[in-house]
């Protein structure tokens, strides 16, 4: 079937990193969203290089220095890091090609399709055909053992509901950009070749739920209806990197609520990330469970950049936190749901981090976060190479036959 698409040039700069999706409207196509996308980051983001090894990040260390990266693409499933380093992924899968973003069928999924791909009950390695805009009508529910893999193309999955992972282990979702995702109604779909059932539509870019060795690496997000990556339901063993988030209210929800203590198990690790402009809270705000927030770059927040309840454990570890001049709320924290007598005893770390512009972080408990952080395989660098390893943070420009 002849597949139309927005021509690269039009969705690409030269870097083609997405940043901020404006306000959607039902009145606009999704082409013409992805246009206003580009042409906001062409002038708001900054003026990125290529940085391919001796990045000091030891993700992109791993793979981007391959000129063959595009015929050795399995090779990123070895390069996880942090407590989701057992995300396999679609490893030792077949290559599955998207080759139509328009044909989406959430009950009799079209071959071809993403969503065709995802639901297959085999490992998949699941690349694209071209550069394309995928717009769902309900809720992309994955299968487990599977990877998307958007480098060398410019893919972009928004202005409908978009990526549920329940109950599946090891996924990878790498290269892509997200954003202006809505609420659908809630509807039917299948979700494996064999199982179908109704499902309940949350308005996230990405929402994992009782889901373990999830990695979620270069990928580019904004502006969602509710998070742009929501971790509940104890979920736990997942890795959330290199990615670049941007123009959203309530940006990572870690943790179901006080009161489900299953989450008490979770473990997570936040590296590389990026975290620019137009965000307000939650980068992330967590609950009951571990979490290792290490390396990120964080320029804009106007509530607070890391806060929590129920008493998580959090080590922050070579962070750098440049407080915005435009907010009076310097404080890179916030303990919520409680009295001061209550969260002075959560264990909340803050080592090497770098704080620019009068931000800070309020400190409390007496916990060993750092073995924690051992254990996650994961040792935070020096938070002044925080710029050098989160420059490229977001969907990247992978070209095949060079380094991406």
């Amino acid at each position: 079937m002849a597949t139309t698409f927005l021509p690269l040039i039009l969705l690409l700069s030269s870097l083609s990193l997405l940043t901020i999706a404006s306000s959607s409207s039902s009145q606009q196509t999704p082409e013409s969203v992805v246009e206003e996308v580009s042409r906001s980051i062409n002038g708001s983001r900054r003026n990125l290089g290529y940085l391919s090894c001796g990045t000091g990040n030891p993700i992109d260390d791993c793979w981007r220095c391959d000129p063959n990266w595009a015929t050795n693409r399995q090779r990123l499933a070895d390069c996880a890091i942090g407590f989701g380093k057992d995300a396999i992924g679609g490893k030792n899968g077949r290559i599955y090609v998207v080759t139509d973003p328009r044909n989406d069928n959430p009950v009799n999924p079209v071959p071809g399709t993403l969503r065709y791909g995802v639901i297959q009950d085999e490992p998949l390695w699941i690349i694209f055909q071209r550069g394309m805009v995928i717009q769902l009508r309900q809720d992309l529910v994955m299968n487990s053992f599977k990877t998307i893999d958007g480098r060398g193309v410019n893919v972009h999955i928004g202005n409908g509901p978009c990526i549920t992972i329940r109950g599946a282990t090891n996924i990878i979702i790498h290269g892509i950009h997200i954003h202006d995702c809505e609420q659908a109604g809630n509807g039917y779909i299948r979700y494996s070749p064999h199982q179908s059932g109704w499902t309940q539509s949350d308005g996230d870019g990405i929402t994992v739920k009782s889901s373990k060795h999830i990695w979620i690496d270069h990928c580019s997000l904004s502006n969602c209806d509710d998070g742009l990556i929501d971790v509940t339901h104890g979920s736990t063993a997942i890795t959330i990197s290199n990615n670049y988030m941007t123009h959203h209210d309530k940006v990572m929800l870690l943790g179901h609520s006080d009161s489900f203590t299953q989450d008490k198990q979770m473990q997570v690790t936040i590296a590389f990330n990026h975290f620019g402009e137009g965000l307000v809270q939650r980068m992330p705000r967590c609950r009951h469970g571990y979490f290792h927030v290490v390396n990120n770059d964080y320029t804009h927040w106007e509530m607070y950049a890391i806060g929590g309840s129920a008493s998580p454990t959090i080590y922050s570890q070579g962070n750098r936190f440049a407080a915005p001049d435009t907010i009076y709320r310097k404080q890179v924290t916030k303990h919520e749901n409680a009295k001061e007598s209550e969260w002075k005893n959560w264990n909340w770390r803050s080592e090497g981090d770098l704080m620019l512009n009068g931000a800070y972080f309020l400190e409390s408990g007496k916990g060993a976060a750092s073995s924690y952080a051992r254990a996650s395989s994961l040792s935070g660098r020096p938070s002044s190479l925080v710029g050098a390893m989160t420059r490229t943070a977001g969907a990247l420009a992978c070209r095949k036959s060079s380094q991406c």
